[in-house]
C-alpha cells in the first residue's frame, strides 16, 4: 500500500485504532496486569507500548526529532482506566502531528531509531503494521483468558463458514 495523501491516511489509521479499541473494550479490567508467563509483557504493557511508541517514536521521528520512547511501564499509566486514557491521548497527539504533514512531505525521508533513512509514507505504513501485530497479541492473550473477542470486520470466521455452508446447501437444493 502506497500512502500518497495524508488526508486519506488519517481516516485509515484512525479505523485501525478503532478496531484495536474494540478489543481493548473487552479486556477485563482486573486482567490489565496479566501476562501468560512471568517476565513477559502484560496486557497493559502491550497497550502502553502501542500508544507510547506511536507518539514518542513514530510521531517524533516523522517530524525529524529523536525518539522519546520511554518503554511501557506502569509509571506511564496504571490500571485499566488510566491505560485507556493514555491510549486516547497519545493517539490524538500523534494524529495531530501526522495531520501537519503535507502530501509532499510523505515523499521525503526521516531517520529511524536504527539510524536508517526511510520514506515517511513507508514509515507510516510500518506504524500500521506495528499496531496490527500487537492487536494480534491481544487476541491471543484474551483467548488464553477465555474472553470472547469482537470480530474484526463484523463476522467471526465461524459465522462466515456457516453462511458459506448455507449458500452451498441452497445451491444444492437442500
Amino acid at each position: 500500500m502506497d500512502i500518497t495523501s495524508i488526508e486519506n491516511f488519517l481516516p485509515y489509521y484512525r479505523n485501525i485504532r478503532e478496531r484495536t479499541m474494540r478489543v481493548v473494550e473487552v479486556i477485563p479490567p482486573d486482567k490489565i496486569d496479566w501476562a501468560y508467563r512471568d517476565g513477559k509483557w502484560t496486557i497493559g504493557d502491550i497497550l502502553r507500548h502501542v500508544s507510547g511508541i506511536e507518539r514518542y517514536m513514530w510521531a517524533e521521528t516523522i517530524q525529524g526529532n529523536q525518539p522519546q520512547y520511554a518503554g511501557c511501564g506502569r509509571d506511564l499509566a496504571d490500571g485499566y482506566g488510566e491505560v485507556v486514557a493514555y491510549m486516547y491521548s497519545t493517539h490524538q497527539e500523534s494524529c495531530a502531528i501526522f495531520g501537519q504533514l503535507t502530501d509532499a512531505d510523505l515523499q521525503t525521508k526521516c531517520i529511524t531509531p536504527a539510524d536508517l533513512p526511510v520514506t515517511k509514507w513507508k514509515w507510516l505504513r510500518a506504524l500500521c503494521e506495528h499496531e496490527i501485530h500487537h492487536r494480534g497479541q491481544l487476541y491471543t492473550y484474551l483467548g488464553l483468558l477465555d474472553v470472547e473477542t469482537p470480530p474484526l470486520y463484523g463476522l467471526t470466521s465461524e459465522q462466515v463458514a456457516a453462511k458459506a455452508q448455507t449458500v452451498l446447501l441452497k445451491r444444492q437444493g437442500q
